[in-house]
């Protein structure tokens, strides 16, 4: 599998923000993962937005069972496609 992007959900911002500066040194990463405030259908509160971590893979040497179990730590989980 190549070329693959990596989704994962977390709660808040401070979640988020901690899983993403975990995955560099955790995964070796070259890029920095992006994070993306996602609102819940039909909220307009930011209180109840959940926050993505998305981890580009293009040689999709990633392991998602790893990347679930760091996401889960924190309250979270990876999505699947």
């Amino acid at each position: 599998m190549t070329d693959a992007r990596h989704v994962l959900v977390l709660p808040d911002r401070d979640a988020a923000e901690e899983v993403a500066e975990e995955l560099p040194d955790r995964f070796a990463l070259t890029e920095e993962p992006q994070l993306v405030r996602d609102a819940l259908a039909g909220e307009d509160d930011a209180e109840d937005a959940q926050w993505l971590v998305v981890i580009e893979d293009p040689t999709g040497r990633l392991d998602p069972t790893s990347l679930d179990e760091l996401a889960a730590q924190h309250e979270g989980w990876l999505e699947t496609p």
